[in-house]
């Protein structure tokens, strides 16, 4: 892991990004580093705008704000254009291209295209967008491992949510394999 990274993940309300900030953050605290997350919505929960920005670092994080971010996983139009220009020079842009197309992307960036949306409709559960786009995260940005993820599934889908665990590990994995 680097000594910090700073990521946003935003997309529309329901395609799950709080929820890959949420798994990022509690994968931090259970390696036992510093981790902040900051969950921001629009109007409206599902289908308004919603962002959330992590710090994840083994030193400790004066500032919540994440201004200049190591790395940006873009859901949808509206967040890439809104947090691509505040992505660091050289750092990672990860672009669910089933909702953005033919987009000119800063040429001083990492960028990584993944038709999250179709590749999750073929895994049968357009649900899991946010966790191939989470794979391919971990993969790109050496942040975390797989078992790091795979371990935060197993304390986070319990009960009647357990039966969620085989398909976000496919997610994760599939995600993983395309970045």
């Amino acid at each position: 892991m680097p000594n910090t990274e700073q990521v946003i993940i935003a997309g529309f309300g329901g395609q799950g990004v709080m929820l890959i900030g949420q798994i990022l953050s509690y994968a931090a605290t259970n390696k036992g580093v510093n981790t902040v997350w900051i969950p921001s919505y629009g109007p409206e929960t599902r289908g308004g705008t919603a962002n959330c920005s992590v710090s994840i670092s083994d030193e400790m994080i004066n500032s919540p704000i994440v201004t200049k971010p190591d790395s940006v996983i873009a859901m949808n139009l509206p967040s890439l254009q809104k947090f691509e220009p505040k992505l660091k020079k050289d750092g990672l842009l990860l672009v669910n291209t089933s909702a953005i197309k033919d987009y000119d992307y800063r040429k001083d960036v990492r960028v990584i295209e993944i038709d999250a949306n179709k590749e999750a409709l073929n895994l049968g559960n357009l649900k899991v967008a946010n966790m191939i786009m989470l794979g391919a995260y971990i993969q790109a940005s050496g942040v975390f491992e797989k078992a790091n993820i795979t371990e935060i599934f197993t304390k986070i889908f319990t009960d009647s949510k357990a039966k969620l665990i085989d398909i976000n590990v496919k997610a994760l994995e599939l995600g993983m394999s395309l970045a």
